[in-house]
């Protein structure tokens, strides 16, 4: 699993913090750090922190267990349900 946030686009909503509090955490106000190799026990954590993202400034690779690359795609993926 590989994680990357493009943080010339990352705002400080903290979104992905709030919803994954072992990958992503806030430094000051408004820089993000973050975990680029999770652990795969946060997959389920991971996909809603990618999808929660207001600016898509978060790019998973292999967190959706229904496909590559479809948590990567943001809000307007498809959740197969």
């Amino acid at each position: 699993m590989r994680l990357v946030v493009d943080l010339n686009k990352c705002q400080g909503y903290a979104q992905c913090a709030f919803l994954a509090p072992d990958v992503f955490a806030m430094h000051g106000e408004e820089s993000l750090v973050y975990d680029p190799q999770p652990d795969h026990e946060q997959r389920e954590r991971l996909a809603r922190a990618v999808a929660a993202c207001p600016v898509q400034a978060i790019t998973a690779d292999g967190v959706d267990a229904d496909g590559p690359d479809v948590a990567s795609r943001g809000p307007e993926a498809p959740d197969g349900h």
